[in-house]
């Protein structure tokens, strides 16, 4: 169930020059969330009509946290909201992590995550009853690796080299020696093709949360299809919405 709230904002601070922390409060919208899942926030600028998805990072009792990348001016507007002052929102939108099974059908599990495909994991760390780790991929500038559940073997790859592994989180993996049941991961596609293409040769299970540009949110515009294995029931193309379908999917379910 969507709700559709206006709340106050009680938090929001860069973690990096263009990386941002938002939080606020809703008892509604913190007791329906699931990790992987997101909220389409609107801006206050009535010129900007459609709402911005941002995945959901935490939730602490009756307290939604956000962690965004300014990347237009949408998010550049968002980036200047105090705390005290109030934005719409509405969420938790489109489809989780299933945490339940996750736990009752596995022992171990790696989660990858890239840039600001780093947030949504960091929830479904906390949820998680088996042994985790978590592959952390970055330009440069770390943020949220402190973040993660306590019990997580946190492994850190940068471009630069400048923290933990030289290189991308496959090279992170590999460093490690690190092995799991499970795969979970959120980034962008090239790490997410090269994770699929491990997946597949090491036969392991992998669920993605799919990163697309979504207009709507609520899968009506059909703005931010991915490609399928197997043909839509409704539509009958090898399509299926990120936003209301997803965002995590089955890996072996999607093309990327």
């Amino acid at each position: 169930m969507l709700y559709h709230e206006n709340v106050s904002v009680i938090r929001n601070e860069s973690l990096t020059n263009d990386i941002y922390d938002m939080r606020f409060r809703s008892r509604d919208i913190s007791a329906a969330a699931k990790p992987g899942q997101f909220i389409n926030v609107y801006c206050n600028d009535s010129s900007r009509l459609l709402p911005r998805p941002i995945s959901i990072c935490e939730v602490n009792g009756e307290e939604i946290r956000i962690v965004y990348r300014v990347a237009g001016k949408g998010t550049k507007e968002l980036s200047g909201i105090r705390p005290g002052e109030k934005i719409n929102v509405t969420g938790p939108a489109g489809n989780g992590y299933d945490v339940d099974m996750i736990n009752q059908t596995y022992s171990s599990v790696m989660l990858f995550g890239g840039g600001v495909g780093i947030p949504p994991m960091v929830e479904l760390s906390k949820r998680l009853k088996i042994k985790t780790d978590v592959f952390l991929g970055y330009r440069d500038c770390l943020f949220l690796n402190e973040d993660f559940c306590d019990d997580a073997n946190i492994h850190i790859a940068t471009e630069d080299g400048s923290a933990g592994t030289r290189g991308n989180v496959l090279d992170a993996l590999k460093a490690s020696g690190v092995d799991a049941d499970l795969i979970c991961a959120c980034g962008p596609l090239p790490m997410l093709r090269a994770i699929k293409k491990y997946a597949e040769e090491s036969g392991k299970k992998a669920y993605y949360s799919m990163e697309e540009r979504m207009a709507c949110g609520v899968g009506a515009c059909l703005g931010c299809v991915c490609k399928t294995v197997e043909k839509d029931g409704h539509s009958k193309v090898n399509n299926t919405r990120v936003c209301a379908d997803g965002p995590v999917f089955d890996a072996s379910a999607i093309i990327i």
